[in-house]
């Protein structure tokens, strides 16, 4: 009388060992989460009466798996942790026939006093510094202490936010060719924006424009990178600061990215004042 409901019941369980064997096969995030939750619905449908059918079985997983939510992607994770620390630098500096010149720059909050890490050509012999945070507010900064030899620049500002958030020091050492790499900046004026890539090389050496020798020692990426992006941070997939961009390769004489850009290895920008690095 019974064997015919034990038999449907080792064939329903049969089958839920091979659902289970190809959740495992899947992302980590399912893996865990979703497959504990599949056990418990189908372990529960097994137990009760009447026992479920085939079709009922795959009705319980399906509903499980849309029900399931995958982790936001790397990118958008590490913008949010960004984005707080991220400062536009906009300077004036005396130009031809008397005018001025106006320009464009990134920065990043760097510790708990509220001091700014940038390049030093971004800076470098402006008339005036203006800072703008990302909660809006504005401020004139100074520089407190520079590393021409590596084109780095510590900014101090007049004003802080009510709230701020220093970004989260990373170690450069740690970085291997082909790790995804973040660059989030100010390209042409364009505030808080993020382009993508990976580590493309290291020990290169590049020439800054408004210093008169090259820099050496910098990190190579291709995430894109435009005027407006100099002095903001190079990110690793946590988010945490593991360079400062300083500029990019260009063989015409147009200012645009073209696959080679540059950065100043945190472990060396962060070293001059900035914060050591916490290892």
């Amino acid at each position: 009388m019974n064997e015919p409901s034990l038999s449907r019941t080792e064939k329903l369980r049969e089958r839920t060992k091979r659902l289970l064997a190809r959740i495992r096969g899947m992302a980590p995030f399912f893996s865990g989460v979703l497959a504990s939750l599949l056990a418990l619905l189908i372990f529960n449908a097994l137990t009760r009466t009447p026992q479920l059918t085939a079709e009922e079985l795959n009705n319980v997983v399906a509903s499980a798996m849309a029900s399931a939510t995958p982790r936001p992607a790397d990118a958008a994770l590490v913008y949010q942790i960004i984005q707080p620390s991220l400062v536009l630098i906009q300077t004036e500096r005396d130009g031809e026939n008397g005018e001025v010149d106006y320009g464009l720059g990134s920065g990043v909050i760097i510790n708990a006093d509220g001091n700014v890490l940038t390049s030093l050509h971004v800076v470098e012999d402006a008339l005036s510094i203006e800072l703008t945070f990302a909660d809006g507010t504005k401020a004139e900064a100074t520089i407190l202490e520079s590393q021409p030899e590596i084109d780095i620049a510590l900014l101090g500002a007049s004003v802080l936010p009510e709230l701020f958030l220093p970004a989260t020091i990373g170690n450069a050492g740690n970085l291997n060719v082909g790790d995804d790499a973040y660059v989030v900046g100010n390209p042409f004026g364009l505030y808080s924006s993020m382009s993508a890539g990976v580590i493309s090389g290291f020990n290169r050496t590049f020439q800054p424009p408004n210093l008169d020798h090259p820099v050496q020692g910098l990190i190579q990426v291709d995430a894109a990178i435009n005027p407006g992006n100099s002095g903001g941070p190079l990110l690793n997939r946590s988010g945490h600061v593991v360079g400062i961009v300083t500029g990019i390769i260009n063989p015409t004489d147009e200012s645009f990215f073209v696959g080679i850009g540059f950065a100043v290895p945190i472990n060396q920008a962060a070293g001059g004042g900035g914060g050591a690095p916490p290892y």
